[in-house]
């Protein structure tokens, strides 16, 4: 097994440039199977969820692999996310175990949906489907307790570098990796210096700026608050009730929403109390959370994404039966017979039923 994997380690890390493009091309050919066969969505789905897995096991190692690397540096600097979510699970054990749960269970819960509904009654597939928001509301307390700070999303550091500017294999590369004999190849040329008949272009430090030139060249470079905090403290910790109330109630919003969907099911006309109910608790929350200052980049970064993530809204409930679909539908309609925009509208008819049929493909 040890020897499978540092085999497979010694495939990924030099291979890295080839299998990140693959990995590119599969996420798009995703999209446009639902709707060309027989349980394609489930076929996309699937393809979806072994990427998004295959993609953090690749992520941590080559995380491995540029830490054992002291010499190491990378032409852009780390994120901020990235600095605050590696921080917390060098620190915590405890979180970098459950955001990776957390994330798994993300990347999964769609298509085990898809499985359950080929498989069991509509009862039992809805009751799972709480369990799962019941284990992720959990898992994402418990990160609430670990770090006393507003959440962030995705929990785990992600991929902010280019995998081909990685240094070159080494017996420190991989602690599973045996150690390798040094290589007799001879040193690959410089592209600069392949062709010493073709005079290279000057470069822009060369050259005489103008004055407005010279700021928007060291303007990008100061150094700015949240550059020089350290990783732990980019966002400040929930001080007072109020704070706390509101990350609470963004947390336990999903499972709210679930379990009153399930509530409604029996009865005879379409209620709109879960959407009503998810969306004042989403309003609640945004008015209840602090305002945070222009340095906390970071903090206000979240909180722009979960404004937008407000959009889905569009595609829930009562707003996606008599505002949302209609409206596709006839651009759908509209487009059928044009030339490019009928692909497009080929797309978008091969999603509507996904939408009606899942829930997780709109969940909060």
């Amino acid at each position: 097994m040890a020897s499978s994997r540092a085999l497979y380690e010694s495939f990924l890390l030099n291979n890295v440039s080839t299998i990140s493009t693959l990995e590119s091309s599969l996420r798009s050919i995703t999209w446009f199977l639902p709707g060309r066969f027989k349980d394609a969505e489930l076929a996309s789905e699937a393809l979806t969820t072994l990427l998004n897995v295959m993609s953090m096991y690749h992520d941590t190692l080559l995380a491995k692999v540029v830490k054992s690397n002291p010499g190491y540096r990378p032409l852009i600097p780390l994120s901020l996310h990235t600095r605050f979510t590696r921080a917390w699970s060098d620190k915590v054990s405890q979180y970098k175990w459950v955001a990776r749960a957390l994330e798994i269970i993300r990347f999964t819960e769609l298509v085990i949906e898809m499985g359950l509904r080929r498989k069991v009654s509509v009862q039992n597939r809805w009751r799972a489907i709480i369990v799962l928001e019941l284990i992720k509301a959990s898992f994402r307390l418990f990160l609430l307790k670990i770090t006393h700070r507003p959440l962030v999303s995705p929990p785990i550091p992600e991929r902010d570098f280019d995998p081909t500017m990685l240094p070159p294999l080494s017996n420190s590369s991989s602690p599973t990796l045996a150690p390798s004999s040094p290589s007799n190849s001879p040193p690959i040329t410089p592209d600069h210096l392949r062709n010493n008949h073709t005079p290279l272009p000057p470069h822009s430090l060369l050259t005489t700026p103008s004055g407005s030139a010279v700021e928007d060249y060291l303007l990008p470079k100061a150094l700015t608050t949240s550059d020089v905090k350290p990783s732990l403290s980019l966002i400040k910790t929930l001080s007072g009730p109020r704070e706390w109330l509101a990350e609470l109630i963004y947390v336990l919003r999903p499972l709210a929403y679930v379990s009153l969907l399930v509530a409604d099911q029996n009865s005879r006309e379409r209620s709109n109390r879960a959407l009503m109910i998810a969306l004042f608790m989403e309003l609640m929350s945004r008015n209840l959370r602090r305002t945070p200052p222009p340095s906390a980049v970071l903090e206000r970064a979240e909180y722009a994404k979960r404004d937008k993530d407000m959009l889905w809204y569009l595609l829930r409930g009562t707003i996606w039966d008599n505002y949302t679909r209609p409206k596709l539908e006839s651009f759908v309609s509209r487009t059928s017979h044009a030339p490019l925009l009928g692909l497009l509208g080929a797309l978008v008819k091969d999603w509507i039923p996904l939408i009606d049929e899942y829930y997780y493909y709109t969940a909060p």
